[in-house]
Formats: structure tokens, C-alpha cells, sequence
């Protein structure tokens, strides 16, 4: 699912302005005069990967609908500190009052772009791809993922009814992997099914039962290694992800595991935003 556009994006972002302005921003409208305009760039203060620009301009676009927007760099871009976001002129008051939400939105989104950007390059040459998570916080996650793929990475399943994911709660009170796989076959012969091994006898259940991914969560690369060989032999190979704790110095051993992707919840749910300021003057 791509992030929200037009009016759901629109009543979104107006949640969000609702709760930081509350009854009024009582600071800029005692101290700017109405009809003050100004000018000013958004800068990027440390190094980082661009995203979110577009969800920051319509923040102030919402309280002034003809600002003027330019030199927006291009998502996805590495910058360096002093770099030069964007630039904008418009109502000093609109500005003001709308600059902590469209700042919040763009530090996360471009600080998890970066944090994807990393983890992306730790597995470079390697065909494995590096996927996101749910644990997002509620409200956030279109834009989490759109930073995730602006960052290089790859979306998984957006949300509970996306796929079948039997996990290990899921396996226990289902009767185990083969009951689960059965049962979601029949309810929804449409959607993949991923089921999560623990053990070699939990793999060659999910195989015999013919899931469509396995999922490999907090084994050592060895283990990682030597799980991924025996579904490589199934007449099927299923799609085989790790997860469980990934760092940067320890993902690649996982990518060299042979493992067709690895998923990284630290990527949203242990965000280090990236540092962006918007300096203004008088116009």
C-alpha cells in the first residue's frame, strides 16, 4: 500500500495539526502581525536519506494553500549536513504554526530512509532484500513504509489481512503447522502463507504442508545456512526470510546464509530522526 494521497492524506495530516495546535497557537499570534510573510530552507543538519518532503509540504500547504515550494531534493538522495531540503515562502503565521508537524513527519521519515539505506548497503551484492515490519506506531506506518522504500528496502505485508502469517502463538492454539496451513488454504486459497520454524521438524511441516515462505526467526547465520539448503531441495523451495534482532553487523552473514530477504523491525520501531531545521526571515 503506498502512502495516503488527497483526502485521506489531507484528514491525516489535519489529525495531526489538530493535536499539536489544540485551540490556537497562542505564540505567533501574539507576536507576528497577520499578514506577515515569510521565507525560508529547510536544511538538513546531519547526513541523511531524503524522504517525506512531499508529506511536509502538504502540512503547510493545509494552513496556507498557496505557498510557494521549490528546490525540493529528490527522495531516495543521500545528503550531507548543510544540504539544502527545500525552500519555501508563504504566511509567516501559517508557517509557524505548522512547522513542528511537517519537521516531526520529515525527521522520522528521513531517519528511517537513512536507517533502511544502511541496512541496504550492509547486504550490497547479495540477492537478499531487506524488508520492513509491522511495528510501526499506530497512525504513522504509510508513511513508515514509503520512507522504507525510499531508503531501498521493500514493504511486507501492510497489515493482518494481507497475508497468512502463522507464527508461534498461531501454531500452538491451531493445533500445529500443518492444521494452519490447511485451515488458511481453505479460508483464503488466495493469499500466501508464510509459516515461522523454529526447528528442522517445524521446516519440513511447513514444506510438507506447502507454504509458500518460511520464515526463520532468531537462529544463528549457521542455522539460518543450513534450514535455507533444505528448502532449497523441496519440489517447491518456498521464499525464505530471516528475522530476530538484526544489526548492521550482523545482517550480511544472514544475506550470505542465503536467505531471500531479511526483515528488520528497528527500522520503524527504534527511529533515530534525522536532524532538519527550517530557518525563516521576513520576506
Amino acid at each position: 500500500m503506498e502512502a495516503p494521497a488527497g483526502e485521506a492524506l489531507d484528514a491525516l495530516l489535519r489529525t495531526f495539526l489538530s493535536e499539536d495546535v489544540g485551540r490556537r497557537d497562542v505564540t505567533t499570534e501574539l507576536t507576528v502581525p497577520a499578514g506577515t510573510r515569510a521565507r525560508g530552507v529547510l536544511t538538513a543538519k546531519s547526513s541523511c536519506v531524503v524522504s517525506g518532503l512531499p508529506v511536509a509540504r502538504r502540512v503547510f500547504e493545509l494552513l496556507d494553500p498557496a505557498l510557494a515550494w521549490e528546490r525540493e531534493a529528490a527522495a531516495g538522495s543521500a545528503v550531507d549536513p548543510g544540504a539544502t531540503l527545500a525552500a519555501l515562502a508563504g504566511r509567516a503565521r501559517a508557517i509557524l504554526t505548522a512547522e513542528r508537524v511537517a519537521l516531526n513527519l520529515l525527521q522520522r521519515m528521513c531517519g528511517i530512509a537513512t536507517a533502511t539505506r544502511r541496512f541496504v548497503d550492509a547486504v550490497a551484492g547479495t540477492p537478499c532484500r531487506i524488508l520492513d515490519t509491522r511495528k510501526t506506531v499506530p497512525g504513522l506506518r504509510p508513511f513508515d513504509r514509503q520512507a522504507v522504500r525510499d531508503g531501498g528496502g521493500v514493504n511486507h505485508r501492510y497489515d493482518l489481512s494481507a497475508m497468512v502469517l502463522v507464527k508461534d502463538n498461531h501454531r500452538r492454539l491451531s493445533g500445529g503447522i500443518a492444521r494452519a496451513v490447511a485451515a488458511a488454504r481453505a479460508g483464503a486459497p488466495d493469499l500466501a502463507v508464510e509459516v515461522e520454524v523454529e526447528s528442522e521438524t517445524d521446516l519440513a511441516e511447513a514444506i510438507a504442508a506447502g507454504a509458500d515462505q518460511i520464515l526463520i526467526d532468531n537462529q544463528t547465520p549457521e542455522t539460518a545456512a543450513r534450514w535455507c539448503a533444505i528448502a532449497r531441495t523441496a519440489a517447491r523451495p518456498p521464499f525464505v526470510e530471516a528475522s530476530g534482532n538484526m544489526t548492521l553487523e550482523t545482517v550480511r552473514a544472514y544475506a550470505l546464509a542465503g536467505v531471500d530477504a531479511i526483515s528488520v523491525g528497528a527500522l520503524t520501531h527504534s527511529v533515530r530522526g534525522a536532524d532538519v531545521s527550517l530557518e525563516l526571515e521576513p520576506a
